[in-house]
């Protein structure tokens, strides 16, 4: 049996957005299910538009959602593999020249619709002769190249969609290579895909039109056995259902880095959106990978509203255990034995990661305290314990100054967190008692 193995095959001639981080997250979440290979391949044969500098940011943005590729390729390194598989399409018969200009073929589809056909290309160049082509080459003209399709049906199960068909006599012969010698996507691809052993293709449903021509060429270049399985799963939108495109750089994963949101939740909304999973907060990838079953997303929508992204970061936040963040506590010089019960004390508290460096400064920094009511910090000034402290120390110590003072609910409580925390509200004082510390505590009070 051969080994699970997926692709995620971006175009490095822009950033990626959400929308391409749900079909990265799908194959990524698909091979860590069935203990499979995930490859990256840079389709970059648009040599022009592609550019190194996109292709490197692709890569940090999936480190960033905490994607690790087995292996990385790019298809402008491959040329070889896509000549060879054309010169034996040739030989079949399968690729032929066309030297229609783009005029001709728009003036052609023009006319086939005005009389009520399908815009299909007709196959004339397969009628010229050989002197008919040596006029056209002798004239300037460049061929760019079709495959012959055979007029069948392609039928296959699709993991998403289910049993799906597409009548390959209404589709016109697809252009593989164009008269510069480029190429398209389509050859490249299968072969790619054949040569690199990709078991299972999984892409948005924007690409069901081309199945069935990729089907005819994996049979043609492989063998029947060789197709992989197909998922074409429902692309995401907005609520008021506009697409997503990396060009505008709507809610690209760079913008969403930089804004603070946390991967994980990019994660959660990219890949449970418009499934049978409610989207709630997960604490790791491996969680993830738990909900998510490809064979449960939705034909149906996926619109999803970008303002949901705030609230789930959030509380994806406050499920995070302190072995998940103490990378990025240390990169704040927050770290020693104050780090975990630091950060188990205010995760609940935190929109963004980057809060806890105001709570941080709270902790052992220096604050701008207010002072509401000085009767009352006195007595409790008098009252505090001594060290060491624990939990239940703040509680003993507002029971003490409720005794000493008559005060009690929010007189005795406000002024206390506005005197040791200068903020009107925060995380629980018994839990950031004991990492003040009494120093702190008494300075503050004063």
């Amino acid at each position: 049996m051969r080994t699970p193995t997926v692709r995620f095959a971006p175009s490095p001639t822009g950033r990626i957005h959400l929308g391409n981080a749900r079909t990265a997250l799908f194959n990524y979440l698909f091979a860590r299910r069935h203990a499979g290979r995930f490859i990256l391949r840079f389709d970059d044969t648009d040599l022009e538009r592609s550019r190194e500098e996109y292709a490197q940011a692709i890569e940090v943005d999936l480190t960033w959602l905490g994607i690790t590729p087995d292996l990385t390729v790019r298809q402008s390194q491959r040329f070889a593999l896509y000549a060879a598989a054309a010169d034996k399409l040739k030989a079949m018969g399968r690729l032929y020249p066309c030297f229609e200009t783009a005029d001709e073929l728009d003036r052609r589809r023009k006319r086939q619709i005005g009389r009520g056909l399908p815009p299909v290309y007709d196959r004339a160049a397969l009628k010229l002769t050989q002197e008919e082509k040596a006029e056209l080459i002798a004239q300037g003209r460049k061929p760019h190249w079709r495959f012959q399709l055979d007029h069948r049906t392609v039928n296959w199960n699709d993991l998403v969609r289910g049993p799906s068909h597409i009548d390959c006599a209404s589709l016109s012969d697809p252009v593989l290579m164009r008269e510069d010698g480029s190429w398209l996507y389509t050859l490249p691809s299968v072969v790619d895909d054949l040569d690199l052993g990709v078991t299972h293709v999984i892409r948005g449903e924007d690409h069901v039109t081309n199945t069935a021509v990729q089907i005819q060429l994996f049979e043609l270049l492989g063998s029947a056995d060789r197709v992989p399985d197909f998922a074409h799963h429902n692309l995401l939108a907005s609520s008021s259902g506009e697409g997503l495109s990396k060009r505008s750089g709507a809610l690209s994963i760079a913008g969403l880095r930089d804004s603070g949101i946390e991967s994980l939740a990019v994660a959660t909304l990219a890949v449970l959106t418009g499934s049978s999973d409610s989207v709630q907060a997960v604490r790791s990838l491996d969680e993830l990978q738990v909900k998510f079953d490809i064979t449960h997303t939705s034909r149906g929508s996926a619109k999803f509203d970008p303002a949901e992204l705030d609230g789930l970061s959030a509380r994806t936040l406050h499920g995070l255990d302190y072995e998940a963040v103490q990378d990025r506590l240390a990169a704040h010089d927050i770290a020693g034995h104050k780090a975990e019960p630091f950060w188990l004390a205010v995760r609940g508290n935190l929109t963004t990661f980057l809060d806890v460096t105001v709570w941080w400064r709270v902790v052992e920094g220096e604050i701008e305290r207010v002072v509401e009511d000085r009767e009352l910090l006195d007595a409790a000034l008098r009252l505090l314990p001594p060290e060491p402290w624990d939990a239940t120390t703040f509680a003993q110590w507002n029971g003490a100054i409720k005794q000493a003072t008559g005060r009690k609910g929010k007189a005795l409580f406000h002024p206390l967190r506005l005197a040791l925390t200068g903020r009107e509200q925060g995380p629980e004082m018994a839990n950031l008692l004991p990492l003040i510390g009494r120093a702190r505590v008494t300075a503050r009070l004063v």
